[in-house]
């Protein structure tokens, strides 16, 4: 198995378990989807696949609807994205995905866990080539055969397939994602759920106590409202 798969096979087993974090991550993705495409997800391909997100987490329906009219109010202010790059302890690098409707809220209490965890936020640039910018898909695995799909999904991009007890995930490139929803679409296979991630080139191991502070500055980050996702280099 590749990169992709040792990265997922670690993260599963960690982030994103509060059901509660989830809801609010995908009411961002649905406003900036909105008023990216529009309202309609049948002409709004990330639209549709922040549904798909939604409902692999059991939103319901009715929150999904609700956050659809909410982003389509035009009186309702745009999330922008925004990257962060630094260094917790011990030389691990760390990237953090925010959607903030405050860049200076943001940037201000990004930067407070940083120095509150001996840490130090970087510059645009400073740790993003550290890591991949990928896509996923995750599909059922029932009456579909992952190496032949892998072989006939080369073309649009992908790079890795695999089966886990979800279903087959598909990895790819960041800039293969319209492709490949396009093509499974197509294909009529039902996607779960997909998404973007960084993962890291190389992992630096640590020790117990070197990890608990770079965990320490981690769990910090992931309770802000605004961090959509964070990424690092510390093996798991």
């Amino acid at each position: 198995m590749g990169r992709a798969f040792e990265f997922r096979k670690a993260r599963k087993m960690k982030r994103w378990s509060a059901m509660s974090k989830a809801f609010t991550r995908i009411g961002k993705d649905i406003v900036i989807a909105v008023k990216e495409g529009g309202p309609d997800p049948d002409s709004n391909s990330r639209l549709r696949a922040v549904i798909q997100n939604a409902k692999s987490v059991n939103m319901p329906k009715d929150n999904i609807e609700r956050a659809i009219k909410r982003a389509s109010d035009k009186s309702l202010g745009d999330y922008k994205e925004v990257l962060f790059e630094g260094y917790a302890p011990h030389g691990i690098a760390i990237l953090i995905e925010t959607a903030t409707d405050n860049n200076t809220r943001t940037v201000a209490n990004i930067r407070s866990y940083f120095n509150k965890c001996d840490g130090s936020l970087g510059t645009s640039g400073s740790v993003e080539f550290m890591f991949d910018h990928t896509c996923n898909f995750r599909i059922p695995a029932e009456g579909i055969d992952p190496e032949e799909l892998e072989l006939e999904l080369i073309d649009f991009g992908a790079e890795e397939v695999f089966v886990d007890d979800d279903g087959i995930l598909i990895y790819a490139p960041f800039e293969s994602f319209g492709a490949i929803q396009k093509e499974l679409e197509n294909r009529e296979i039902e996607i779960l759920s997909s998404g973007f991630e960084r993962i890291p080139q190389v992992t630096k191991q640590l020790s117990e106590e070197e990890a608990a502070d770079v965990e320490k500055l981690l769990e910090k980050i992931e309770e802000d409202d605004d961090v959509q996702n964070v990424y690092h280099t510390m093996q798991e």
